[in-house]
């Protein structure tokens, strides 16, 4: 069965969308995007979701290409158009098609694609033995605190650690870890959980900010502040979080196990009860 494509106000066969090529986005990543994932085939974390959305748009100067509730409509829609139970819904939104030029032009009509995407979440094998990280420079603009569609630097990070065979790239800034090439980056030391503050260096990611709610419904301690490489390597435990990966132990870095290698408790706990919450979520829809 063909994949749907919503594309300006249409669901299409995924081989009948298409964009022009003098769309601002192909010709200059000038747009945003979002990832939601989708568990019992309802959106989940939705509402953050739409609010890190709205901060990207505005901070970009690109007008909604519909209300709100609409865009959460068709999300559903797509959802249920493909019986996607388990995944993610993947938004971009450019800022529209003109003639090639630097500047924004005035009153063009904003592009708004969406298509959704089974995968497993919820059951997935890498949270059983934990993913290896390298470290890359972070060779990134400064306002990675916006989700804009200029990922090239994240590419580059992710092609070298797919390289060196690890599943992500923790990016280096100053000898201090900013974050993943796509997710948030974390360390646990003593029972402290650590990840860097929200800036303009890093994404505010979502599932770092349930990750922070979940935290403080438990025992444990959390501190936003930098971390280095060094000290992530004498960690007690390490993980990542992403739309796609919500929660996953990190064993290794640079080669080098963390601990014993094996995935932590905290990090199981945490990951245990990000999902009883989606779960929760999904079924109070």
């Amino acid at each position: 069965m063909s994949k749907t494509v919503f594309l300006n106000g249409e669901y299409l066969p995924a081989e009948n969308a298409a964009v022009s090529v003098f769309d601002r986005g192909f010709l200059f990543g000038d747009g945003v995007y979002e990832v939601i994932p989708v568990v019992m085939g309802k959106l989940v974390d939705e509402d953050y979701s739409v609010e890190r959305l709205r901060r990207s748009l505005s901070a970009v100067e690109i007008a909604w290409p519909c209300s709100e509730a609409d865009y959460l409509a068709m999300l559903r829609e797509l959802v249920k158009r493909d019986a996607v139970t388990e995944g993610s819904v993947y938004v971009q939104i450019t800022r529209g098609i003109a003639e090639r030029d630097f500047a924004y032009p005035p009153h063009i009509k904003s592009t708004i694609m969406a298509y959704a995407t089974p995968r497993k979440l919820l059951d997935n094998p890498a949270a059983e033995n934990g993913v290896k990280v390298v470290s890359v420079p972070d060779l990134r603009w400064q306002r990675r605190d916006i989700k804009s569609l200029n990922l090239l630097g994240q590419c580059m990070a992710k092609q070298q650690a797919a390289s060196r065979g690890a599943f992500e790239a923790w990016m280096l800034e100053d000898g201090m870890v900013t974050e993943g090439a796509s997710s948030s980056a974390f360390i646990i030391k003593d029972n402290t959980i650590i990840t860097r503050a929200l800036s303009n260096a890093i994404l505010p990611g979502i599932r770092r900010r349930v990750i922070l709610e979940l935290a403080g419904q438990t025992d444990m301690t959390l501190v936003e502040r930098s971390f280095s490489l060094e000290e992530a390597m004498a960690a007690d435990e390490a993980f990542l979080s992403s739309a796609t990966t919500l929660v996953l132990p990190v064993v290794s870095i640079d080669g080098k196990d963390i601990a014993d290698g094996k995935p932590g408790p905290v990090t199981s706990k945490l990951r245990r009860l990000y999902i009883e919450s989606l779960l929760a979520e999904a079924a109070g829809k």
